[in-house]
This record gives structure tokens, C-alpha cells and sequence, in this order.
């Protein structure tokens, strides 16, 4: 069998309510995951690294290059420009573009929610040809305005439409599933106790997605007698109850509840308080998303590495089908095989991940790129 490509097909059954040995989870809904799979050797892994960059805080900046032609606009969300995450990101992506491709890039932060329209606005005023917002929270504000300004290309990122409609709309989104693939590896070759776990703060498309692949690519690395759970911290949620990634409390109560019945890696999904767990019960963590390392340090002990969406490469690879001409509307995925998702750097754990389980790690990567690894979750954002 080993001779021959393997192609593994990870199927992965949710059920809902199904509650840990000798442990009530009432505040929280609980998701036992199965998956059939087939480990494979390996070569040696990568991990790539952004470096964040330390210019002051302005409202807006611009870099431009000796020959711009085409003006490229951010509109941050409240974040900033030096959160250390997506708006940051996203600007170091412009920056790039406007070294390597000619284009004039400027950004604009927003204070409040209610900038974002007319900080648009303010971009469209001046000519500029593309205007690039961060995040679902500018959802309702980018579509309203790329529906005003039919001429203007508009990309966002983190963010798709449900409705059709926008013609001159990218939404920048991310493979999920790759992402937690690669967690679950990590984490199925690092758990001591046979039993990894998951907090996420809200049942999406996307987080179903991170939790489905974490669950199989730990069963890829130790076999399915390991043993996994996700809880979901609030399932039905409303406007008034939706837990955010910063709600320490009740994601640190939810994974308790795991860490006390033997998880000892802990996947958090926009969970903060997740983590905050899996420091203070000196056990293993994963972030989402971004290197929480840097996002979130005090956690940092804990963090053996995130889930990366590299929105720079992201932004950069959007900006360069603007320069061809093969700008696309609709939804462009950021994956592997583009250089858009990875695992962030291991940190303070470098050491103390072994060699062998690195190149695990980089073989379900390369598995992944050539398709002899394919990951089976749902669709929709």
C-alpha cells in the first residue's frame, strides 16, 4: 500500500449533544468528531514567518513608487494599521504591490464603524482605481459602496457575499480546512494524553471547517484511537449573545471543562479565553487565524503555533491580477498551494516539537498541494 499514492478521503461525522465521561456540559454544546484514516511517512517542514512592520500609528499613509499608474486604497477596519493581524497584514500586501508592481497605495484608518463608508468615499473622491476593506464588519459597508462606485474594483478581505450582485467585488477568503488539518497534526503528534480538543465561540460554515480537518488530521497523525471533542461556547446565538474571540470567561470555562476530563492540546477558534486555559493548566495550545503569539500574549506560553491566514500574500496576489488584467469577482481562496495559509511559526516551542512530527507536518502539506490528501467538510461561508 505504501508503494502506491495514497489518496485519503477524511470523512468527518458531527454528533451534536454527545457529552464527555463524567462531566456535565450544560453551558456549552458539545461535538464529538470521528474520522477513518491512514497515516504516511514524511520529509521536513516549513513554516513561514511575517515580520510585522513598526511605523507609527497615522490615520493615513501613502507609498508610491516612480512609475504608479494605478492607485490602490485600504480602508482598515477599527484595528488600526498596526494591530498586528489583518489590517496590518493587508498593508504590508499593498506596500509589496506597490515595490514590485507600480502602484500607488494609501491607507485609511477607521476610528469607529461609522467611518467606513466615508473613508470609501474619501479614496473614490481621489481617483483611486482599487479600494481593498478588512473584515466582515465592512461587509455592509463595502457592498454599499462598490454598488456606487460600479467603476472602482473593490476586494475584501475575510469576508463573502451570500447574494450575487457584485460585480466588482474579490472576496479575499481562506482554506479552513487545510488550516485545521495542519493544527490537528500538530496537535495529534503532541498530545500526551490521547485526547485533543477544540473551543470555538460560534457554529459557521468556517469554524465547522476548522473543526472537522483539526479532528482528522489529528486521527491522521496518531491513529483513530485518539481521542478529540469540540464545544461549541454558545450554539444559539443571537445579536445579544454572541460571544466574541476576546470573551475570555466563557471560552476559558468551556475548555476547562475538556482540560479536566484529559484534553491536553487545546484548538482555539475564535476562543481566546480558550487558550488562556491551556496556559494556566500548563498544557498545549493552538491559535486561529493569525499568530496569536504576537495578538495575544498572554497566552504566548501555551501557543505552539496558529492557524495563519497570510493576508499579505493574499493581497498581494489579488493586487497582481488587478496588474495582468485577470481580475476575477466573486470568491478567491487563499490555500496552500497559493502561499495564502500556513501554520505560523512555533516560537518559543521550536525546540520542543521533534523533528519527526515536523516533517509530518510538511507531508500533510505537500499531501494536501498534490491532492493525494483531500479533506471532505462543507461548503458556504
Amino acid at each position: 500500500m505504501m508503494s502506491k499514492k495514497l489518496w485519503l478521503v477524511l470523512s468527518v461525522i458531527f454528533t451534536v449533544t454527545m457529552l464527555l465521561p463524567a462531566c456535565s456540559l450544560t453551558a456549552a454544546s458539545t461535538t464529538a468528531l470521528t474520522a477513518p484514516v491512514q497515516a504516511t511517512t514524511v520529509p521536513a517542514a516549513t513554516t513561514v514567518s511575517v515580520q510585522p512592520t513598526t511605523a507609527a500609528a497615522p490615520t493615513t499613509a501613502a507609498v508610491q513608487s516612480d512609475d504608479s499608474s494605478i492607485k490602490v486604497g485600504l480602508v482598515t477596519d477599527i484595528g488600526g494599521v498596526n494591530d498586528k493581524a489583518f489590517n496590518q497584514l493587508a498593508w504590508e500586501g499593498l506596500q509589496k504591490a506597490a515595490t514590485d508592481m507600480g502602484f500607488q497605495v494609501k491607507f485609511i484608518e477607521s476610528k469607529q464603524p461609522g467611518d467606513y463608508e466615508k473613508n470609501i468615499d474619501a479614496f473614490a473622491a481621489d481617483g483611486y482605481n482599487v479600494i481593498i476593506t478588512v473584515g466582515s464588519l465592512m461587509g455592509d459597508a463595502t457592498a454599499l459602496k462598490a454598488k456606487q462606485y460600479p467603476n472602482i474594483k473593490f476586494a475584501i478581505v475575510d469576508n463573502a457575499y451570500s447574494a450575487g450582485g457584485l460585480t466588482n467585488v474579490t472576496s479575499l477568503m481562506f482554506a479552513e480546512d487545510q488550516l485545521g488539518f495542519l493544527a490537528g497534526v500538530l496537535a495529534g503528534g503532541m498530545s500526551k494524553s490521547g485526547f485533543v480538543c477544540s473551543v470555538s465561540s460560534m457554529k459557521t460554515p468556517a469554524s465547522d471547517r476548522y473543526i472537522i480537518s483539526f479532528r482528522a488530521g489529528a486521527v491522521w497523525q496518531a491513529g483513530e484511537n485518539i481521542k478529540g471533542m469540540n464545544n461549541y461556547i454558545n450554539i444559539q446565538t443571537t445579536d445579544s449573545n454572541v460571544p466574541t474571540s476576546a470573551d475570555a470567561t466563557e471560552g476559558k470555562e468551556t475548555a476547562q471543562r475538556l482540560i479536566d476530563n484529559g484534553c491536553d492540546v487545546v484548538f482555539g477558534v475564535a476562543a481566546d479565553g480558550a487558550l488562556l486555559a491551556a496556559k494556566q493548566n500548563n498544557l498545549m495550545a493552538i491559535g486561529y487565524d493569525v499568530d496569536e503569539y504576537n495578538t495575544y500574549p498572554d497566552a504566548k506560553d501555551a501557543l505552539m503555533s496558529s492557524t495563519q491566514k497570510k493576508v499579505d500574500v493574499a493581497v498581494y496576489n489579488y493586487l497582481k491580477t488587478i496588474a495582468d488584467g485577470s481580475v476575477k469577482a466573486g470568491i478567491s481562496t487563499g490555500t496552500l498551494q497559493n502561499g495564502s495559509v500556513g501554520l505560523a511559526p512555533f516560537h518559543d516551542w521550536d525546540s520542543k516539537i521533534p523533528a519527526d512530527l515536523k516533517a509530518r507536518i510538511q507531508k500533510a502539506s505537500d499531501g494536501i498541494k498534490e491532492g493525494s490528501i483531500t479533506i471532505d467538510v462543507p461548503s458556504g461561508n
